[in-house]
């Protein structure tokens, strides 16, 4: 026998600020994805694309952005290449900065199809780039060379990639052609977001945060838009993403 639906108490579902959203799981153009998005019947106003750091997965970001949901966005987790479901496709002989790179490289190769088939399911929205670590390699990237990418925050990360372990020339023509250091022009004028921890032991603050902001900011500034720039540390916050960084890249991204 089927029971009435009681308005005042519905369906147990996750939630953010007591907004209810949905979670998914898509295999967007051969890429193992969970994406949160608004409840069924609300219409998706923009796709946050979110990429993980290494040796990481997808699953750990879910629900860090889940807050974007109640603003109409739908939040796509993917495994980066060689990460997560993934893993079984990494090649032989790498060292440990190789398959960083490798997976970078291959991450922004398949980025296009990525959002064509996201696209195709939640509309044709702006996209929105986060990346952690090693998905902020990914992030600054696409922002050079994806026009669809509206907006980028790229957290606990670097634009120095100086990798004197990485010796595969696949990989140095990647670097060189893509190191925002010495290519941040190229991101100008798309809005960026570019936030560190000051306990950073991974990426010091004075050899990694400092170079990078200074190349953004000089870049912007000669295209005429500083203000589309944000650097922002963070006290005490080692690598890794806190809330307060997290909370500031939602506000970045709602703009």
């Amino acid at each position: 026998m089927s029971r009435p639906a009681f308005a005042g108490d519905p369906h147990a579902t996750p939630m953010t600020g007591g907004v209810p959203y949905t979670v998914e799981r898509r295999v967007l153009a051969g890429v193992p994805c969970l994406v949160e998005r608004p409840p069924e019947g609300q219409s998706v106003r923009a796709l946050c694309v979110v990429y993980h750091g290494a040796w990481a997965t997808k699953e750990g970001k879910l629900g860090v952005y889940s807050a974007l949901t109640a603003a109409g966005a739908a939040v796509v987790l993917p495994d980066s290449a060689l990460h997560g479901e993934r893993q079984d496709d990494t090649p032989p002989g790498l060292n440990a900065r190789e398959y960083v790179w490798e997976s970078v490289r291959r991450t922004v190769a398949e980025a296009p199809a990525l959002l064509d088939a996201a696209q195709a399911i939640y509309g044709a929205v702006p996209v929105w780039v986060v990346g952690s670590s090693m998905g902020g390699y990914v992030a600054q990237t696409l922002g050079r060379t994806e026009p669809r990418v509206a907006r980028v925050a790229a957290l606990i990360t670097s634009g120095v990639w100086h990798e004197p372990a990485v010796r595969a020339p696949t990989l140095r023509a990647f670097l060189d052609t893509h190191r925002p250091l010495t290519h941040a022009g190229d991101l100008a004028p798309t809005p960026l977001l570019l936030a560190s921890g000051e306990a950073d032991d991974t990426f010091a603050l004075a050899a990694h945060h400092v170079p990078t902001a200074q190349a953004y900011r000089a870049a912007y500034a000669q295209a005429g838009y500083p203000e589309h720039v944000q650097a922002r540390t963070y006290p005490g916050v080692g690598h890794y993403t806190s809330r307060r960084m997290r909370d500031d890249a939602v506000a970045f991204l709602l703009g």
